[in-house]
């Protein structure tokens, strides 16, 4: 028992190493990006510079969730620090919403004056933005792909590669026929993508704070499962179903029991049902006294 408790804590030591070398370099080249951005007059890598800072931002939250996750609940925060990251994420969607739109005000602006733009700058950067992408997704890939801040950092890293990839197509047409409207139109096509992640993030965080139920699980799917499969049950009342955090389902019933069934059973059984058909395990039952004769 021990050793797989070891185990899971060298496991949880070595993802977090990887997520903060990950968000090391993209930090980083980040901050390289910006600067060339600046230097060449390209908004395009500007706006790719902004992508990749939501992707720091998703690379830390993620370093700082497994951070968080070791520290035990107290009397104040029973739960322990799970919903961070939530509140977190849903914060983060807001400041790409606020990125995206100053991406697109400045690109209407650099359309209607256009200035000149230094394409062979624009393109190097844009190609070692590329590489640094790459080496960022296998990094996270090597770690643990099915962890949900992992994959969601993923996903940033995925959006990113087509933002490079959109500055380096915008280089290279603006080198062979110096049409500079391009640049603020390909950074229009990166601000959708943050504008993507940023619904993405707020739609999905938001759920879980106003303690949505999860999309895989249906209430009257489970009580109609309950009622068919455990014996003793007469009706179910105020069941409620939301998340902690993401892939957290939490639960809480009222049951009428049939007359001579014991509670004790019904509670044990109720909970196998949940447990083995959907995988929830934090659920509080309440079984109500039996109804007086009529």
């Amino acid at each position: 028992m021990g050793s797989h408790h070891d185990h899971d804590h060298a496991h949880v030591g070595a993802g977090q190493g990887k997520i903060a070398i990950a968000a090391i370099i993209t930090g980083l080249f980040m901050i390289a990006e910006v600067a060339g951005g600046l230097i060449s007059g390209s908004l395009a890598l500007l706006a790719d510079a902004g992508h990749m800072l939501t992707d720091f931002a998703a690379l830390s939250l993620a370093w700082f969730a497994f951070h968080l996750a070791k520290r035990p609940a107290n009397s104040n925060l029973t739960f322990g620090y799970e919903r961070f990251p939530v509140l977190a994420a849903f914060v983060n969607g807001l400041s790409l919403f606020a990125i995206a739109l100053w991406i697109v005000v400045e690109a209407f602006w650099r359309a209607q004056n256009p200035g000149e733009i230094l394409a062979g700058t624009m393109f190097w950067v844009a190609v070692l933005g590329l590489v640094v992408n790459v080496i960022v997704f296998f990094i996270l890939r090597s770690s643990d792909e099915h962890n949900l801040n992992i994959r969601g950092a993923m996903l940033h890293v995925l959006g990113d590669m087509l933002g490079s990839a959109a500055a380096i197509i915008a280089a290279l047409i603006i080198m062979r026929t110096g049409l500079t409207i391009v640049d603020p139109l390909l950074s229009v096509f990166v601000a959708l993508l943050i504008l993507r992640s940023a619904w993405v993030l707020i739609k999905d965080s938001g759920h879980i704070l106003l303690q949505g139920a999860p999309a895989e699980l249906n209430r009257d799917e489970i009580c109609d499962r309950l009622l068919a499969t455990v014996k003793g049950i007469d009706d179910i009342e105020h069941m409620h179903i939301w998340s902690l955090t993401d892939g957290r389902p939490v639960m809480t019933m009222e049951v009428n029991p049939e007359l001579s069934t014991d509670p004790k059973i019904i509670d044990k059984n109720i909970r196998k049902c949940l447990l083995d058909d959907f995988e929830i395990d934090h659920v509080t039952i309440q079984v109500n006294d039996y109804p007086s004769p009529a």
